[in-house]
C-alpha cells in the first residue's frame, strides 16, 4: 500500500472518488470546485492535493503549493481509523470540536449547515478506505 496522502495514494484516491456517484454525482449536482489538501497537524504544508472540478478528481497528487479551497489535517492513526470504520456526522464534530480534525483552510460549520456538501464530506472518508 502506497504512503498515506503520497503522490501514488492521491493518484489512487482520485481514481476512486471519480468511481463514487455520492460523491462525484452529488457534488457535480452544486457544481463544486475545489482544491483540498490532506496532511498531518505537525506540518507546515499538507503532503497530498486533489483538485475537483464539478464534482471529479481531475488532478490528484503531492502538495507543491496550489492555492487551497480546504486544507485538513489529523493525526495518521485517526485518518486511519476513519478510513477503516468510516465517520458520522457526530463524529466528524466531535473530531472538529476537539481539535483531532483541523481546517487550516476552508468553512467546517458552512459546510457541515449544507447538507449538499456535508453528506459527500462524509462519504469521501469511506473512499479513503478504498485506496
Amino acid at each position: 500500500m502506497a504512503e498515506l496522502f503520497s503522490q501514488e495514494w492521491m493518484a489512487r484516491f482520485a481514481e476512486e472518488w471519480n468511481k463514487e456517484p455520492e460523491l462525484s454525482e452529488a457534488l457535480a449536482r452544486i457544481n463544486f470546485n475545489s482544491t483540498i489538501g490532506y496532511g498531518f497537524p505537525d506540518q507546515a504544508e499538507p503532503s497530498g492535493f486533489l483538485k475537483v472540478e464539478n464534482g471529479q478528481a481531475v488532478e490528484a497528487g503531492s502538495y507543491a503549493g496550489q492555492a487551497l479551497n480546504w486544507d485538513l489535517r489529523a493525526k495518521p492513526d485517526l485518518w486511519q481509523k476513519w478510513m477503516e470504520k468510516g465517520v458520522g456526522m457526530t463524529g466528524l464534530g466531535m473530531a472538529f470540536t476537539t481539535g483531532k480534525l483541523k481546517f487550516l483552510v476552508g468553512d467546517y460549520g458552512a459546510m457541515l449547515k449544507d447538507p449538499r456538501m456535508a453528506k459527500p464530506f462524509i462519504n469521501s472518508f469511506s473512499v479513503m478506505g478504498r485506496v
